[in-house]
């Protein structure tokens, strides 16, 4: 047999911010068809959230540094993807079946296949075996609508997850599927309620082909493998004295900025003291009520004052919220902290903290008017656009 099919398969999990990939990864992980897989998890955002969120704990839990995996940590892959065939070949780790990377919300897979494809040490043992991306069935044509990289996930894929189907009208799931369609003749659509988006065989898609996806998508990996090449040579220029004084944090902060665009933001909020219910149910009403538009993802870890011991799991995306869920007992029993994690556009980080700080913190608000705030957000002390 050819040494690409004897090869590790190594699947891509896509989909935009709060589509659903946590969630559906979390399921698949119960098959057992995806014993001895190990997972590679990437976030965009300062706060480490998805290593607790993926239910299946094991050496097979890749976390990434901080940053979207086509930017920050592309270089760090290939290192990832090396040092697990390196501990494969000598006995380190046992054989693995499969390799699942999750990438950001945010980030373009180009470059991602481009590191799993184009890089010849990588593809002696490892070889891409399919592009999976998950849209979201209530947010999906304005995403697709306003971000280009939501364009590229779709147009790359093998297979096409909708999500969150009960949450759209039956209208709305045509129109998407007809633009998805348009976009990806080719990929299989399946809902992501169903049973069989949960089983391994999601992944069995089979060696990648550009060639049988849309002439975009060709032009894409090229323009990576460009893009890759301009990347190595400029450093290789201005960056091979070890004291040429060169701003290397600079510059790739630009990079970073071209290709998401400066109006995209993360960061997170962190909390010392349980939180009131109430206080957190109007903080949140208020932010994707009055700001939902611009609130791209919202994902928390939140100890509540009527049950410290239970932590509160809150996901969101724009105004869409799932219902939220309390876990059975801290992931990290030594790290209680309410952590939340806001991807946002056009929406500002220090709006959104006094926001918190408002129902929260300091200046101490017991029994805010909604209303009040709702109209003139300003006219609390502390806040400020």
């Amino acid at each position: 047999m050819s040494p690409v099919l004897n090869a590790v398969p190594v699947s891509i999990l896509t989909g935009f911010l709060g589509a659903g990939k946590t969630s559906l990864l979390n399921r698949l992980l119960k098959d057992p068809d995806l014993t001895d897989t190990a997972v590679i998890i990437n976030e965009f955002g300062d706060v480490s959230l998805d290593h607790l969120l993926v239910e299946a704990s094991s050496d097979g839990i890749i976390e990434l540094s901080d940053g979207c995996l086509c930017c920050t940590v592309r270089g760090e892959l290939v290192d990832t993807l090396a040092d697990l065939m390196d501990r494969m070949q000598t006995g380190k780790i046992k054989p693995l079946k499969r390799v699942v990377i999750e990438t950001t919300g945010l980030a373009d897979p180009a470059p991602v296949l481009q590191s799993v494809m184009g890089n010849p040490v990588i593809a002696q043992s490892f070889r891409l075996d399919g592009v999976v991306t998950v849209v979201d069935a209530a947010n999906g044509l304005s995403t697709l609508d306003h971000h280009e990289e939501a364009v590229k996930q779709v147009a790359m894929a093998d297979r096409l997850v909708i999500s969150k189907m009960q949450l759209a009208t039956p209208d709305a799931v045509i129109t998407l599927k007809a633009r998805l369609r348009a976009l990806n003749p080719r990929a299989p659509m399946i809902d992501g309620d169903l049973p069989e988006a949960g089983k391994a065989e999601l992944f069995h898609c089979g060696l990648y082909d550009p060639a049988t996806k849309i002439a975009d998508v060709g032009r894409w990996l090229q323009d990576e493998a460009v893009a890759d090449h301009d990347h190595h040579h400029d450093h290789h220029d201005h960056c091979g004295h070890e004291n040429c004084g060169h701003d290397h944090h600079h510059d790739h902060h630009h990079h970073d900025e071209n290709r998401h665009g400066a109006d995209i933001r993360s960061f997170s909020l962190v909390h010392d003291r349980p939180i009131d219910p109430m206080a957190l149910e109007m903080f949140v009403d208020l932010l994707r009520s009055a700001h939902g538009e611009k609130l791209l993802r919202m994902k928390a870890i939140v100890s509540m004052s009527d049950n410290p011991d239970r932590p509160l799991i809150l996901h969101g995306v724009q105004t869409v919220f799932h219902t939220p869920q309390r876990m059975a007992a801290w992931p990290d029993p030594s790290d209680r902290r309410t952590r939340m994690v806001l991807i946002t556009k056009d929406l500002p980080e220090a709006f959104v903290r006094d926001l918190f700080d408002a129902f929260t913190g300091k200046p101490r608000i017991d029994r805010p008017d909604r209303q009040a705030l709702e109209d003139n957000p300003l006219a609390v002390p502390g806040l400020r656009m």
